[in-house]
């Protein structure tokens, strides 16, 4: 006998910043269709001349190949290109998610900002930059949760994707350990709200994981060093290991917990 997650068959999922091969939002997105999500999801229209290497010889496409993924799994897909730090165009996109499948019971709230030009000391860090990083991270999911969960009834689920950073808070990274701090207390503020109308709302904290994003972290040398150095497991992290977490809380079998921020980070840390 299998212990399957049950609950999501038939259900509707939006899954933002899911257009990357190497990702968490890739396998958080094939992962609710595979059980049994039709899904949507979202992506800025990335420059196909800005693919990685490892993307360009794949052929990819970007949001629209995970929506191809999606249905050879026999799911719906609506692929889509937006901003989440765009309130009209978050509401706009609410409205068509509705329009055309009825519902939305799943929001996972993943888009982030490019590492880029705020990994400086503060004092060196520039307000566009720490604009940039917070509008993304923090007002987009605030946009997105309200807009959504205006639309939810009970047994609807948000999971915020956040980060072990938002607890660490390490040197050089004023504005993203800043987003990821107040997506914790978004998390919790939106628990205690949405608790009563049947609507859980979690974040999920992953560790050091092997995506693309962190390519400006060469994969010998320092990286073993950091692997070394930070996680118990001696390992990085996969999308795979985030999304079955984010499968499991949008389940029956997460029906109990709301307002938590869980770590997925192979042990690096162990006491909040």
């Amino acid at each position: 006998m299998t212990y399957e997650l049950t609950g999501l068959e038939g259900k509707v999922a939006v899954v933002t910043g899911a257009g990357r091969m190497r990702s968490i939002g890739r396998p958080i997105a094939v992962e609710l269709a595979r059980a049994g999500c039709d899904v949507v999801v979202t992506g800025t229209g990335r420059d196909p001349a800005t693919f990685p290497a490892e993307e360009i010889d794949a052929g990819w496409r970007d949001i629209d190949s995970v929506a191809e993924e999606i249905r050879a799994l026999g799911r719906r897909a609506l692929p889509v290109i937006t901003s989440v730090s765009d309130p009209d165009a978050v509401e706009a996109l609410a409205d068509r998610v509705v329009d055309e499948f009825g519902r939305v019971d799943v929001l996972v709230n993943n888009a982030g900002a490019a590492r880029a030009g705020d990994r400086v000391p503060v004092v060196e860090l520039s307000v566009e930059a720490w604009r940039t990083v917070l509008s993304v991270n923090l007002d987009g999911a605030f946009y997105m949760s309200r807009a959504f969960a205006r639309r939810m009834t009970a047994g609807a689920s948000i999971v915020n994707i956040s980060s072990v950073g938002g607890k660490i808070g390490g040197a050089n990274t004023a504005a993203y350990s800043a987003s990821k701090a107040g997506l914790h207390a978004l998390t919790q503020a939106m628990s205690a709200e949405l608790g009563p109308a049947g609507i859980r709302v979690n974040a999920i904290c992953p560790g050091i994981i092997d995506t693309s994003r962190l390519d400006d972290i060469h994969r010998a040398g320092r990286w073993e060093q950091v692997i070394e150095r930070n996680i118990p497991l001696g390992r990085a992290g996969t999308g795979q290991d985030i999304a079955a977490t984010a499968v499991f809380l949008c389940s029956d079998q997460g029906a109990w917990v709301t307002g938590q921020q869980w770590n997925v980070d192979g042990g690096q840390l162990t006491i909040r």
